[in-house]
């Protein structure tokens, strides 16, 4: 396979369009142009369909799959910011990790000497607000796309923090924290899906808790705000339609935050993670709920957060609504987020947990 190769051999080389988006001109190949709203494509996540039919990408972990039978497939993208960044796996290969800038970018997918059947899947690592991720067209030269690739039947909701988003899975020493070190592809919640053979949408949001930011604020949009889109927090246009994704499983794994400047008060916190699950309850009526303390806190905090688990699930009195446990995994030196080895003990952690509870 031909790669066009930037700077960093780990990086497809992206060709920027300088805004131009009319139709490919056709040369001795077909080249057939889509949207990627298309029914031809596969998407795993939320997403807000623009009036163009392009996807708008806010959460991590969003998932777009296509096959096709050509000889090369570009894609056209955009981040609102230039700090997004998405993976890029051909054939069921390595990923290979691809920044967004914030020009209209088109980026070569694959390209081979001969016409054949290919499958491609683009994934959102980043998060909401370190940008947005316009997914426009796909470019083919060759013969057609398929039928949209099968997702499994199963259905997981993975709501959280920045753990959950796949914060500094791919960290690097002696290098400056920066948005290539997200990685939601590795995230457990990703690896539970995958070791249960299920979908999954990530809903998280870095710094957020329930009641409370990491820094003690009350004003921003919680996870009972940021649940209610599909790409960001607070436009109203981008308020997510839950019917479009009904979970067989719900899992929790919010409260590190909330819990950062110290315990907060009992009856104000329960009363919130009560709400919080019915609201789930009402918008998912056949899925069951799960709630965790996460990997992160430990002593009094991990089990002031069990007890007020414990006690909001009482209150709720819903068969449909369990505890799973988490271990206590701290990061290492460089970054208080669970590493990439942590993050996959922690899949292996909660994956029996759930089968179990599900059934499956």
């Amino acid at each position: 396979m031909k790669l066009l190769q930037i700077s960093n051999a780990f990086f497809f080389s992206a060709i920027l369009l300088s805004g131009c988006t009319s139709a490919p001109q056709k040369h001795n190949d077909v080249m057939i142009t889509i949207p990627a709203a298309n029914t031809e494509i596969a998407t795993m996540g939320r997403t807000h369909i623009n009036s163009d039919k392009s996807l708008l990408l806010g959460f991590p972990g969003v998932s777009v799959k296509t096959d096709v039978v050509g000889k090369s497939l570009t894609a056209d993208l955009q981040s609102s910011t230039g700090n997004s960044w998405v993976d890029v796996i051909v054939d069921n290969g390595s990923p290979t990790a691809i920044k967004i800038t914030n020009q209209p970018q088109t980026v070569e997918l694959f390209r081979f000497t001969e016409a054949a059947k290919h499958s491609v899947e683009i994934i959102h690592r980043t998060e909401n607000w370190q940008g947005q991720v316009t997914l426009k067209q796909f470019t083919l030269t060759g013969e057609k796309f398929l039928s949209a690739p099968l997702l499994p039947k199963r259905k997981i909701l993975v709501l959280g923090d920045s753990v959950t988003c796949g914060e500094a899975i791919d960290r690097v020493t002696d290098e400056e924290k920066n948005s290539r070190w997200w990685n939601a592809r590795e995230s457990y919640g990703m690896l539970t899906a995958r070791a249960l053979n299920a979908q999954v949408n990530l809903v998280c949001w870095g710094g957020r808790g329930l009641v409370r930011s990491w820094n003690g604020k009350t004003d921003d949009a919680n996870l009972s705000d940021f649940y209610e889109f599909a790409v960001g927090d607070s436009d109203l246009t981008m308020r997510w339609d839950h019917t479009h994704y009904q979970p067989d499983l719900i899992v929790s794994a919010i409260g590190t935050n909330d819990f950062s400047q110290g315990i907060p008060e009992r009856e104000a916190y329960v009363t919130a993670y009560v709400k919080l699950i019915n609201k789930l309850l009402v918008n998912h009526p056949q899925a069951h709920v799960a709630l965790t303390e996460g990997a992160i806190l430990n002593g009094d905090k991990k089990a002031a957060l069990i007890d007020y688990i414990r006690e909001a699930i009482s209150r709720v009195n819903d068969s449909r609504v369990h505890q799973v446990t988490s271990n206590h995994y701290p990061g290492d030196m460089q970054d208080a987020h669970p590493t990439n080895e942590q993050h996959v003990a922690m899949a292996k952690d909660l994956a029996p947990q759930l089968k179990a509870l599900m059934d499956w």
